[in-house]
């Protein structure tokens, strides 16, 4: 072959391989982005379940029941009851468009083991007074921190149950004396966090996790005492319940308000 020949067939061979190189440059090339964090809608309704602890003080006065509306006695003492308690519940909520700002209504059920230790100071006994449930119904408001992340406050009214109280040994020896249950009404107020769960390996999606704390007011009572024979004692206690709680619950959330995102 011709050194003529030799030197065409490398030109030859190089200009293919410089097209084939442009060729490869001229396509851009493009990295794949990250996936989008899932959306979160907050609009629609939910159920809960929970539990936490609870707090309860007893402001009162002794009184002689010699005429309705009696006035109490002036010596007023507090008594504080704790221990746990259960919550399930369930309500909507609304996420306002194009805003940070969460609106709903809620509905709970508390079932309680709050023991008070409870000294009726009209004789030298002492007692157990034990509040077993409580209900709550209100709206709640809340602003979201992060898509995912929000904080609320809530209020409404309430009702709790307290009793039946049992206390003694009284004097003189051997005889004791009850006083009833009495359902009370009132005030709630609390606020707290309610977080997305959206991971990939929960099982069950639509799941958020809140915390709350919440603070009760009840209105006051005149409740009779009488001696487990059933004679009446003449004495009765004015009782005004105030009761406190902290509780963790997971909240499942079955939405109307659009799509959720890939999670979803």
């Amino acid at each position: 072959m011709s050194k003529l020949s030799i030197v065409s067939a490398a030109a030859a061979l190089a200009l293919s391989v410089s097209s084939a190189l442009a060729a490869d440059l001229s396509v851009p090339y493009y990295k794949a982005p990250p996936p989008a964090p899932p959306e979160v809608s907050w609009s629609g309704c939910y159920v809960d379940a929970g539990g936490g602890y609870g707090m309860s003080n007893l402001d009162q006065n002794d009184y002689v029941i010699t005429a309705p509306g009696a006035v109490p006695a002036s010596v007023s003492y507090t008594d504080g009851g704790r221990g746990w308690l259960g919550r399930l519940g369930g309500g909507c909520d609304y996420q306002i468009p194009s805003s940070h700002f969460v609106v709903g209504v809620l509905g709970d059920f508390d079932f309680m083991n709050i023991h008070a230790n409870f000294d009726p100071g009209d004789f030298a006994s002492v007692g157990n007074l034990k509040e077993s449930s409580a209900g709550y119904a209100g709206g709640r408001i809340g602003y979201l921190v992060t898509p995912a992340l929000l904080t609320y406050w809530d209020g409404g009214y309430t009702e709790t149950r307290f009793g039946p109280g049992n206390f003694g040994p009284l004097v003189p020896a051997g005889t004791s004396e009850t006083m009833p249950s009495h359902t009370y009404s009132g005030w709630f107020l609390g606020g707290g966090t309610e977080y997305a769960l959206t991971f990939d390996w929960l099982p069950i999606h639509g799941l958020f996790w809140r915390n709350e704390y919440r603070f009760s007011e009840y209105q006051s009572a005149d409740l009779p005492l009488a001696f487990t024979t059933g004679v009446a004692t003449g004495n009765g206690e004015h009782i005004a319940p105030y009761v406190q709680t902290i509780t963790s619950s997971l909240v499942w959330r079955f939405n109307w308000g659009g799509p959720l995102g890939p999670h979803y």
